[in-house]
């Protein structure tokens, strides 16, 4: 190798080290974004990689996925009772698409996807309550300040906007779910694996979120998510399929991305 051609390397390890040194964070890759596709499958109990392929470690949106955890949030808030308490009524302020102008309880809000109940428990929680529970959470970048200039953070931090994580924080996140060290109650626990939707995978019983958003950037990308565990006897697992593109379909992405995983998850762990 030329000596010019170690340059920009030399530079750019120099400046690492230097951002180490200082006490700078340095954190999972984020945007600008091309293409990606990753698939991680994690054993939940020991932290094993059993499966991975693709980008895993490049931050996005979580979009609806962030419902798993912000059911916690409203479990442990006292704001969410049961799987079917509270049930609000939609009101016409909320704006939503035809399909969520209903009545919704905590088991129909995660299986529809309905953005505007889980803003209404944000709303209940207020600012300073909502930041506290993503900060100790560790939940990606924890940075739910929202859109600069428009201080929606509230209501907006998590549709392609200023939070965002990887494929690896999420399936971090998840194992400290399902082994309840998470800082919130037993019953938070408890009802947030009641009402996350449950899927058949051959012989794997699968429960998870997706999340669908588009990205807004000039070439129209969009993204799709499925993040959630899989049990098979006494086995089990924790996963995220994650996919940014450009392709259109009549089916959201974040469906779609949920539909091929579960087609192949029994040929990727036996």
């Amino acid at each position: 190798m030329r000596r010019i051609d170690r340059l920009p390397f030399v530079f750019a390890v120099v400046l690492y080290v230097l951002a180490w040194l200082l006490g700078f964070p340095i954190r999972a890759q984020s945007a600008p974004l091309g293409d990606v596709e990753c698939t991680l499958i994690v054993d939940a109990a020991g932290g094993e990689t059993l499966y991975r392929e693709g980008t895993c470690d490049q931050r996005v949106s979580p979009a609806s996925t962030f419902k798993v955890p912000l059911a916690l949030i409203g479990y442990d808030a006292g704001i969410l009772s049961d799987e079917h308490t509270p049930s609000w009524e939609y009101k016409a302020e909320f704006n939503a698409p035809k399909r969520d102008r209903k009545t919704v309880d905590p088991t129909i809000w995660e299986r529809d996807s309905v953005i505007w109940f889980s803003r209404e428990i944000t709303r209940r929680l207020g600012s300073k309550q909502f930041a506290g529970y993503v900060s100790k959470f560790e939940y990606g970048n924890t940075d739910v300040s929202g859109t600069p200039g428009k201080n929606d953070g509230l209501t907006h931090s998590w549709v392609n906007s200023s939070l965002e994580i990887s494929p690896v924080e999420q399936v971090d996140f998840l194992r400290k779910l399902l082994a309840r060290k998470l800082p919130v109650s037993n019953k938070a626990h408890a009802m947030t694996d009641a009402i996350i939707p449950t899927f058949r995978a051959g012989d794997w019983t699968v429960q998870g979120k997706t999340g669908t958003t588009g990205l807004g950037d000039v070439d129209k990308r969009s993204l799709g998510w499925f993040v959630g565990w899989a049990q098979k006897d006494a086995r089990k697992i924790v996963f995220a399929r994650l996919v940014v593109d450009t392709e259109r379909s009549d089916t959201p992405k974040g469906p779609k991305t949920r539909a091929m995983f579960l087609k192949e998850l029994p040929n990727l762990v036996r």
